[in-house]
């Protein structure tokens, strides 16, 4: 009986001890997985709309709004995630429109650039609050306000944890926000430059206009630079092409598809 009890006892011994093993290597696999899937990207530049922050009167900024983009950016970085950041001016000034209602291209395309960095100043803002480092760079140095940017200081930044706004454009007259954006992206040596649509990829024709829109969860840059896709303006297209730089087109109004991208889920179109 004696013999028994302790037969069996080493028995139990042994399953536990495996039990155990089994455990230790299950909890390894999990967070390797959650570690590699984290770490996808481990530098992305988003490219936000200066609309997107738009208030309900179709103008200026939307405290709302803000919170939302600062949230998601919060949780990248939360996931390890450097970020840069690229924000338009079309809720405040657009260069274009301003040409088309007589002030002069060049001047207008400056106020557009200022514009940008009242936005990112704005975002900035609410990060902070939330205990996230951010800082403001751009195209046009602003005593007391912003340095001026470039590639060096960006990625110094970035290095440091900080979430790095570059606002002012290319600095230069002629060039929109996306240019900017793809310029950026490839000075800082991002893994991605990531562009917030209010839909949630890259369709064959304007889904909100066309409701036999095929969405393309896949397509390479030059496909959709053949199909004339309305993705970037071409300049900045050009950009990302010819230096292969991936483009993710998502929906940034969704919350938590910031992370869902990082993460590697399909939710948008990637353009490699």
């Amino acid at each position: 009986m004696k013999f028994f009890f302790e037969e069996n006892k080493r028995k139990n011994s042994k399953v536990s001890f495996f039990v155990f093993k089994l455990f230790r290597l299950t909890l390894f696999l999990y967070f390797c997985n959650l570690i590699f899937s984290i770490m996808k990207y481990k530098r992305i530049l988003l490219k936000l709309s200066g609309e997107s922050l738009t208030g309900d009167d179709g103008y200026g900024v939307s405290y709302s709004h803000i919170l939302h983009y600062a949230t998601e950016i919060k949780s990248a970085v939360d996931a390890g995630v450097q970020v840069a950041v690229v924000i338009g001016g079309g809720n405040i000034f657009r260069g274009v429109q301003g040409a088309s209602a007589g002030f002069e291209r060049r001047q207008g395309d400056q106020m557009g650039m200022l514009a940008t960095v009242i936005n990112a100043l704005a975002v900035q803002g609410v990060l902070e609050a939330m205990g996230v480092k951010a800082k403001v760079l751009s195209a046009c140095h602003i005593e007391g306000v912003c340095e001026k940017t470039s590639w060096r200081k960006a990625i110094e930044s970035l290095e440091a944890g900080y979430v790095t706004f570059i606002g002012g454009g290319t600095g230069n007259p002629f060039f929109t926000t996306d240019t900017g954006a793809a310029l950026r992206a490839l000075e800082i040596k991002a893994d991605l430059l990531i562009k917030g649509t209010r839909v949630d990829g890259v369709y064959s024709a304007d889904p909100e206009k066309d409701p036999n829109a095929v969405k393309f969860t896949e397509i390479s840059l030059a496909e959709a630079y053949q199909k004339n896709l309305k993705i970037m303006d071409m300049t900045a297209f050009a950009l990302c092409q010819d230096n292969k730089m991936p483009i993710y087109v998502y929906n940034a109004n969704t919350k938590g598809n910031l992370l869902k991208v990082l993460n590697g889920e399909s939710i948008g179109t990637l353009l490699f």
